[in-house]
């Protein structure tokens, strides 16, 4: 950690220059919720004692504290006349801080303020300690500007202060990743000209990477390779069940099984037990919390966890015995209420591996089991479909179904693209999902305090936007007396005029974002009163959360439980910024990959769909190629939604933007896009 002092205004503006600018801001987390004092790290004892020695925090009862007239935040709204702090770690009325007292933070600093008492208005308060700067890290793109050979941000196309001297390479085209905190670079990623950086980019600008420290290899490793059913006589023994996963084709990691007795209507959920691998303060549980996510991207994923344990030991892999934590659910045949349930240790045994298009061709009659093991997995999945259909049926009279696009993107081995497709949901998908559904439920029924996943209800505000994007395609439907019904009718709208996921999509951004919470507020999408998530540990942070919570609260450990809580908050608001993260890098990911498709077809013509009209025209392509977002250069008085045609006319491979112009307008009774 390198620390700069400035004098001013009285106090030693302290300036965090850290490689994880994250852990600053999980520290002003802690401190707002209040962080106990053996839980400060080495690094974060200097700036603890610094701050209580200027009274920012107080020290009460073990935990470190900002006191009553400080607040941890990150400038946001900056104006010509100042700008609001966004409390970190809680829901307050936000700040208002004057331009002069911004002490040199700049929109998205990490900052620490004093509240300014005694003064008109709504709150204020002014810059007491930068802690660190918005973007940690940055991407450079050396090339020619003005004649010269310049080194620039590829997010703002603005220089970076660097000479020339300090790049180990100076041929244009060149990218580094740099440290914004140090203004030094930190590693040289390729060159641009060659589609592999795409993806050392998207990870470097968010500090992500592939390969684990020796210390967590060695402790992934010094696991028995194989589980051992007798050195674990506590565990119940379900290895007599015929358990099967179904998952995608490309799955390498197998977090959740399933297993029905159609005949006592008992669904079992058996989830890889990462947490008797994983345990808290060890090397392998560090690296976890840091990542909190693993990063799916079209060609390979870049796991939460060691791909000895997520891909070998931790998962529910077929023909071998594995370690699970299951919810056993017995349900009402009449109601489909969960009458009883039962989580626990146990020892499965997964009869087979299904992919989803297999599931899909059996229900269709097209598979037939093979073996006797296939078989009696084959014999209850009927059965099975036919109830997670029905809990679909009465889950849609609460909640939603968003039939927004999801695009599948498929890459050569130059990491260029091949194909795009919009992934459609079958049968196989809705049965998976409604069994996981059933358990994330029931996990979230067993605490008022802990990790929920929660999604608020849309604003009136953003309804209101709503009503006026639907208005310009010619959908006008009034309040219904209640949002479920609101929607239902705008949905029923957009179908008549086959806009089905277009209309969904704008649904969804009229509505808040999920996210992880302490305190249960419900789940509005769902259409849950409480829910959580459960059933993916070895992708998601939260999922291992919860289940060291529940394994306390099983065994009456009051004091384990009092442990995994006593950062809830800090750690709620942690994962939901690496979940938003890691869809970040997905995103951006695959606009790279469109922009280096359309730079080998600049000057063709393809069919697309307006998706924007505000701020700028932009289009997606439907037609050799699905999804490529394109900013058109004229406008015609184009309206969202409809179907054109476009030329691709440049590419800008540094930002990923792809500019198009208009050709004329598709008539959809004669060409349907």
């Amino acid at each position: 950690m390198l620390l700069f002092f400035v004098k001013q205004g009285g106090y030693s503006i302290t300036e965090v220059f850290t490689g994880y600018n994250n852990g600053m801001k999980s520290l002003l987390i802690r401190l707002t919720h209040g962080l106990f004092t053996q839980d400060v790290t080495a690094e974060e004892r200097p700036l603890v004692q610094e701050w209580l020695e200027k009274k920012m925090l107080i020290l009460e009862e073990g935990k470190y504290q900002f006191s009553s007239r400080y607040r941890g935040g990150i400038i946001a709204s900056v104006q010509s006349t100042g700008a609001y702090l966004q409390s970190v770690g809680e829901s307050v009325r936000d700040h208002f801080i004057d331009t002069a007292y911004l002490n040199g933070a700049k929109a998205g600093d990490l900052v620490i303020v004093q509240r300014l008492l005694g003064k008109r208005g709504g709150p204020s308060a002014k810059v007491v300690v930068l802690v660190g700067r918005s973007e940690t890290f940055s991407v450079g793109l050396l090339s020619h500007h003005n004649g010269e050979l310049t080194l620039r941000d590829i997010r703002t196309s603005q220089p970076i202060p660097l000479s020339l001297l300090d790049l180990p390479h100076t041929r244009e085209g060149s990218v580094y990743q740099i440290n914004n905190q140090t203004n030094t670079i930190s590693a040289y990623l390729g060159d641009m000209s060659d589609p592999k950086v795409d993806e050392k980019i998207v990870l470097a600008l968010y500090n992500k990477h592939d390969d684990f420290d020796p210390e967590v290899i060695a402790m992934a490793q010094s696991f028995p390779k194989e589980v051992d059913a007798s050195l674990y006589p506590h565990r119940r023994d379900l290895r007599h069940l015929p358990f099967c996963t179904i998952d995608p084709v490309t799955a390498k990691d197998y977090d959740d099984a399933i297993c029905y007795v159609p005949q006592t209507h008992t669904l079992y959920v058996a989830i890889a037990d990462v947490s008797a691998y994983v345990l808290p303060f060890g090397a392998i549980d560090a690296e976890a919390i840091y990542r909190s996510f693993s990063i799916y991207l079209p060609h390979r994923s870049i796991p939460m966890l060691p791909r000895i344990l997520s891909e070998t030991l931790c998962s529910l892999q077929p023909l071998v015995d594995r370690l699970a934590y299951t919810f056993e659910l017995s349900l009402d045949p009449q109601t489909l209420e969960v009458i009883q349930s039962d989580v626990y240790e146990s020892i499965i045994h997964s009869h087979r591996r299904f992919t989803y298009e297999e599931i899909d061709l059996f229900l269709g009659g097209n598979l037939h089991a093979s073996n006797d093991k296939e078989q009696r997995v084959l014999d209850y999945i009927p059965q099975l479909n036919d109830l997670t259909t029905q809990l679909k049926t009465q889950r849609m009279e609460k909640g939603y179904t968003f039939r927004s696009s999801e695009l599948e993107m498929q890459l050569d081995e130059a990491q260029n693209i091949l194909t795009t497709e919009f992934a459609l949901e079958t049968p196989s998908h809705a049965l998976i999902e409604d069994c996981m559904l059933l358990a994330n439920k029931a996990a979230a029924s067993m605490y008022e305090r802990g990790v929920f996943r929660i999604h608020e209800p849309p604003s009136a505000m953003k309804l209101q936007s709503l009503t006026t994007e639907l208005a310009s395609i010619g959908i006008f439907v009034e309040f219904q007396g209640s949002i479920k019904e609101t929607i239902t009718a705008i949905q029923v709208e957009a179908q008549k005029r086959e806009l089905v996921s277009e209309v969904d999509t704008l649904i969804i951004r009229a509505q808040m974002q999920a996210r992880y919470a302490p305190y249960n507020t419900g789940h509005f999408g769902l259409g849950f009163e409480r829910y959580t998530h459960f059933t993916s540990p070895i992708r998601r942070y939260s999922d291992l959360i919860v289940h060291r919570l529940l394994k306390a609260i099983k065994a009456g450990d009051t004091e384990e439980g009092s442990y995994v809580l006593r950062n809830i908050e800090s750690l709620c608001t942690s994962i939901s910024e690496k979940e938003r993260e890691a869809s970040d890098i997905e995103i951006r990911f695959q606009e790279r990959k469109f922009a280096r498709w359309a730079a080998t077809v600049i000057g063709q013509e393809f069919n697309a769909r307006i998706v924007q009209t505000e701020d700028a025209i932009r289009a997606e392509v439907h037609d050799v190629i699905i999804g490529a977002k394109v900013t058109l250069t004229d406008h015609f008085g184009l309206g969202l939604f409809e179907d054109i045609r476009l030329k691709i006319e440049s590419v800008d491979l540094a930002t990923a933007k792809i500019t198009g112009s208009f050709v004329e307008k598709i008539d959809k009774e004669n060409d349907n896009v």
